[in-house]
């Protein structure tokens, strides 16, 4: 009894295993091979000779408001003390984590600022911004409103006006910039260049593999990041800046570090390369940053070679923006290209994975609250047979057991890798945990039907001894079969290869 039982699990968990594969999409990303040339590790911009260094004025803060249609916002100026004539100026454009200038920018715009360029840091507009939806060419109008009021203020240069966008705030910026003579300048830092969808999946694999996740997880992110999520929305996942890229004409700096894991620090300078040429745009300065994080810092510290850089950058346009070298700094490393993510079936969109687990979920609910009633009108008679009513509830409370388990590891396993931290106990061993308690699922399951057919043979009467039986045993052997076909599709159980 017990090898059949054994072999018979075995074949479901495997078949299981072979259903989740098949069902689609796979994971398979193509090796980034395209390289790019950097020509020097000396980051320092060429042409910028007697421009004012970062430290020589103290900076004076200020807050003005920003008239946008049907709504304001306040922004934040930082002007150097005592810098003669008319001064450049910059627009900073939030990425996706930001909102308010007491908490962005603070270093990269007290830096600008004490080398002598005037820094606007507006709060990002939030009543038409959520995590559902977002309309990248309405943000960049309303960033547009913000350089009209920089340009007109005192001490300003109306023409060395440009934008910094940084994150998702480099597919804002070229929006802004695109045909648009107002906008003097770009600088784009750790800027993703392609589709959100594509940089959220890339940025996934990047964090998961550096933490060391099995290989069998990896399927996950096309089916998490490629599905239409639930009750729609995401519209912007799909939003291609190239486009817009293609009609910069601007002079353009753009910075990565090359310990950002999130970004395609190759693919993007080399695309960017290509939709200036497009543009008839040679002004293209890039620069890497060893070590550098997301928002170009090492130990949460802005990294003073950037600051150094930027702001010579800027003060000594036009002279810099074609100035030698092009591409300098750290060698960076791309694994992988960040390449369109395969759709999921039909069948596995958000919304109809929702509507499964509801469904499954309330499935599971009949039995408890069959046997409640039944209490309450004191009827003790089991409605189930004895040899029965052990394997269900394991079956089904393992089925629910595993997918909150799943769910705790993913989420603990995400935070690890947006932290940038490992342990292998955690990440290997969580896996293994949730695996096992599925198995331990489809055991139950196993010797649930092993159990009734017996019964059957031997002539013991029915598993189901009542009509609120059959329910129970209807219902809950359905909700966990919904529950196993899900955790499957996630790739709780193993195949052979």
């Amino acid at each position: 009894m017990r090898y059949r039982i054994a072999l018979t699990s075995a074949v479901a968990a495997l078949a299981l295993g072979v259903l989740g594969v098949v069902a689609g999409p796979g994971w398979d990303p193509v090796p980034m091979t395209e390289t790019i040339e950097v020509a020097s590790p000396d980051t320092r911009v060429g042409g910028a000779e007697g421009t004012d260094p970062v430290g020589t004025y103290e900076v004076v803060r200020s807050v003005v408001t920003v008239d946008l249609i049907g709504h304001e916002v306040e922004a934040q100026l930082s002007e150097p003390v005592g810098a003669e004539g008319l001064r450049p100026a910059v627009v900073f454009v939030h990425g996706a984590g930001t909102g308010r200038f007491e908490e962005a920018f603070r270093a990269q715009a007290e830096a600008l600022a004490s080398a002598g360029v005037v820094t606007m840091v507006p709060n990002k507009r939030l009543d038409t911004y959520s995590t559902r939806d977002r309309d990248y060419t309405a943000m960049a109008n309303d960033y547009l409103r913000s350089l009209a009021v920089l340009r007109g203020l005192p001490g300003v240069d109306p023409e060395r006006v440009g934008v910094y966008g940084e994150s998702e705030g480099s597919w804002i910026v070229p929006v802004m910039a695109a045909d648009n003579p107002a906008v003097d300048f770009v600088v784009l830092v750790a800027a993703p260049v392609v589709p959100p969808r594509q940089q959220a999946a890339f940025a996934v694999d990047s964090y998961l593999r550096n933490t060391g996740v099995p290989e069998d997880l990896l399927p996950l992110i096309p089916r998490v990041v490629g599905m239409d999520f639930p009750g729609g929305g995401f519209a912007y996942a799909s939003f291609d800046v190239q486009a817009f890229q293609q009609r910069m004409r601007q002079p353009t700096f753009l910075a990565y570090g090359t310990g950002d894991a999130a970004m395609p620090t190759v693919q993007g300078a080399l695309q960017l390369m290509r939709d200036l040429e497009v543009a008839g745009n040679p002004a293209l300065t890039v620069r890497y940053y060893e070590g550098a994080d997301h928002g170009i810092k090492v130990d949460r510290t802005l990294v003073p070679e950037f600051a150094r850089d930027l702001a010579a950058w800027i003060q000594g346009l036009p002279a810099t923006a074609t100035a030698d070298p092009q591409v300098a700094g750290a060698e960076p490393y791309q694994r992988f290209s960040a390449d369109p993510v395969d759709r999921p079936r039909w069948y596995a969109e958000g919304d109809l994975l929702v509507a499964g687990l509801a469904a499954a979920l309330l499935a599971l609910l009949v039995g408890p609250v069959l046997w409640v009633v039944r209490r309450a009108r004191h009827r003790h008679v089991p409605s189930l047979a004895d040899g029965v009513r052990a394997p269900l509830v394991t079956m089904a409370a393992g089925c629910v057991a595993t997918l909150v388990l799943l769910v705790v590891y993913l989420l603990v396993v995400a935070n690890m890798a947006q932290n940038y931290r490992t342990n292998a106990v955690v990440v290997q061993g969580g896996w293994f945990a949730v695996r096992l308690l599925g198995l331990a699922s489809v055991v139950a399951g196993v010797v649930l039907v092993y159990r009734m057919v017996d019964g059957r043979r031997r002539g013991v009467p029915a598993a189901a001894r009542t009509v609120a039986g059959e329910w129970t045993l209807a219902s809950a052997v359905g909700g966990s079969s919904l529950l196993l076909l899900l955790l499957a599709y996630f790739g709780v159980f193993p195949t052979l290869w």
